[in-house]
């Protein structure tokens, strides 16, 4: 008797084959090895048989009366892409097979076959389709932890961020993400290998930071035994290390010249020289670069290479400032408030009016992450169910007193002009644009505001 395989009992296998001798002993072979068996003898029993419900896998015969099996193969594929197919011919050739294989098939049994060669492929095939689900799964599960649930907005301007991650993550363009320091670079850089099809595969960051050159080319590259003084053994790099994946520059701009130069030819060859060895290796990883300054004023001022930056910006994304959608702070700090109360096992509600205010007046010169740790204090220190104004950070909203870029110097009265009018910009902004609200809170008469509006050129 057969010795049944069993991995995956219960698996639904569809038959397709004219000849009732096959479809008798593959119904009998594959019931007794606990699959679940639907047979079809000509190809529209079969399309039939695939419309009226799911199979794990279909055995399906080359030649067929009414249609020929790669037409089935095709069709099947067009209704379901992700089906799992292993034909079956009595005509085997290499032509044949190599068509089949190029269709979509994922296996090839020549009759007769042996029982025990019909259970391995089968099993082997639905191993296959195992791995796959299991890695949709978590592709899935990457998604979700690195897009919506830690990326949180419903401004235009970061609604754009989302829907670019979603064009741009299936494609294998190299990604170029700018923005201030604590926008979130890495996490966007997250999202896009997690709804990749590179998901299942690893993610591999470079600090490269103000690293020596020759450490970080060591670290990029790797090395052979003996290339330089303390390499007493071989090691792999970063990029060998993030084969199928994404590797990720946590700050370009930081690379010295001489790794520039390394790190353009993988771009432009996808390949490089490991320190000591003259055997190239293949580059198999995405590469996603992030970084807070003006790579353009670099290239302009001859720090970064004008060739790598053309490189390099093949898709790029912008990532606002948090000032530039205050909209999203009050979801952003009621994220955090959810995130560090469950971690801290504290019951807080929420925060208090005059804490929400202070939050919404502050310009973030940090952004989210400055959001975050001040959020992450207030929890910390909450003993109540609310979080008051109490628990921000001293300094939080002293900032709101200087315009952006006071801190390169400018005349008094000049900052306070511009600080005047984005207090009233702001506050027309809370009250929908209603002057005499905006006066009430701002502790002005109705026109006295409104000299100031058409003094300072604010418009509706």
């Amino acid at each position: 008797m057969t010795q049944v395989v069993g991995r995956h009992r219960g698996a639904a296998i569809l038959v397709i084959d004219d000849e009732d001798v096959v479809r008798d002993v593959l119904e009998r072979l594959l019931s007794r090895s606990g699959y679940q068996v639907t047979c079809a003898a000509t190809a529209a029993e079969g399309i039939e048989r695939l419309d009226a419900g799911e199979f794990h896998l279909l055995l399906l015969d080359l030649m067929l009366p009414d249609r020929s099996g790669m037409e089935v193969l095709s069709e099947a594929l067009a209704r379901r892409p992700e089906q799992m197919v292993v034909m079956m011919t009595a005509f085997a050739t290499v032509e044949s097979a190599v068509a089949a294989m190029r269709a979509g098939a994922q296996h090839y049994l020549t009759k007769p076959f042996k029982n025990e060669e019909v259970l391995v492929v089968l099993e082997n095939v639905l191993d296959q389709r195992a791995l796959r689900e299991e890695n949709r799964t978590l592709r899935r599960a990457l998604a979700e932890k690195f897009s919506r649930d830690r990326m949180i907005g419903k401004s235009a301007a970061i609604q754009e961020i989302f829907a670019l991650i979603d064009q741009v993550a299936p494609t294998r363009s190299t990604v170029l993400i700018q923005g201030e320091s604590g926008t979130g670079k890495e996490l966007v850089a997250h999202a896009i290998h997690a709804r990749s099809e590179r998901a299942a595969g690893p993610f591999v960051v470079v600090p490269s930071g103000n690293m020596p050159a020759d450490l970080l080319e060591s670290s990029l590259f790797g090395h052979t035994r003996g290339a330089f003084t303390g390499a007493v053994a071989a090691k792999k790099g970063l990029f060998e290390a993030a084969s199928g994946g994404t590797i990720f520059f946590d700050e370009i701009s930081t690379v010295q010249s001489e790794v520039q130069a390394k790190l353009l030819r993988v771009l432009q060859e996808k390949e490089f020289l490991p320190l000591g060895s003259n055997r190239t290796v293949e580059v198999d990883a995405r590469i996603v670069a992030a970084t807070n300054v003006d790579l353009r004023e670099m290239v302009r001022r001859g720090t970064f290479r004008e060739d790598l930056y053309y490189r390099l910006d093949v898709i790029t994304i912008q990532l606002p400032p948090l000032r530039a959608r205050s909209g999203d702070v009050p979801l952003l700090a009621e994220h955090f408030l959810r995130l560090f109360a469950a971690e801290n096992s504290r019951k807080i509600n929420g925060l208090t009016r005059e804490a929400m205010e202070r939050l919404l007046a502050h310009s973030w010169p940090g952004n989210v992450r400055e959001l975050e740790h001040a959020i992450e204090r207030a929890v910390v220190l909450c003993r109540s169910s609310e979080i008051g104004v109490e628990l921000l950070p001293p300094t939080l909203g002293s900032d709101a007193l200087l315009p952006p870029d006071a801190e390169h110097g400018m005349p008094l009265q000049g900052a306070v002009e511009r600080f005047e009018k984005a207090l009233i910009e702001r506050t027309l902004r809370r009250t929908g644009g209603v002057q005499k609200k905006a006066a009430e809170l701002l502790g002005l008469k109705p026109t006295t505001l409104h000299e100031k509006i058409k003094r300072l050129g604010i418009r509706d």
